[in-house]
């Protein structure tokens, strides 16, 4: 038995991809995602809740307005790092992570975090971390 909860928010970012793999969007570009965190528990917390719906709506905008209308071929803690959706998504989950062990989102019984990015209707990458 798993339970979640699922909040959304959107990333607008501008960025260029390294390989010739990825075409035309080798060139800078811009994107927007629309993302989905969504937060897991064996069991409910003494008040029914998985997480704070608040308090993780908060977070994840928290770290999408870090990254958003920004252009990611400048940021310094992403320089090297080809930020790919899936890419995205690892560093939107591990900075989750990092949010959860720092006691932020007023949980202490989640199992796991993942993020998904909508690119578009039709595509989408999606990141899972255990805890």
């Amino acid at each position: 038995m798993t339970f979640s909860l699922t909040v959304r928010d959107h990333l607008m970012v501008a960025h260029s991809l390294r390989g010739e793999v990825f075409g035309p969007a080798q060139r800078l570009h811009g994107a927007t995602f629309v993302v989905d965190a969504t937060f897991r528990a064996a069991d409910l917390d003494d008040d029914g809740l998985v997480v704070d719906i608040g308090r993780a709506a908060e977070e994840l905008g928290r770290i999408v307005a870090s990254l958003s209308y920004r252009n990611l071929d400048d940021e310094p803690d992403l320089r090297g790092v080809n930020t790919t959706t899936e890419r995205l998504c690892q560093i939107i989950g591990d900075r989750l992570v990092d949010a959860f062990r720092a006691g932020a989102l007023g949980a202490a019984r989640l199992t796991g975090i993942g993020v998904t990015l909508h690119e578009s209707h039709v595509a989408w990458a999606s990141y899972e971390v255990e805890i």
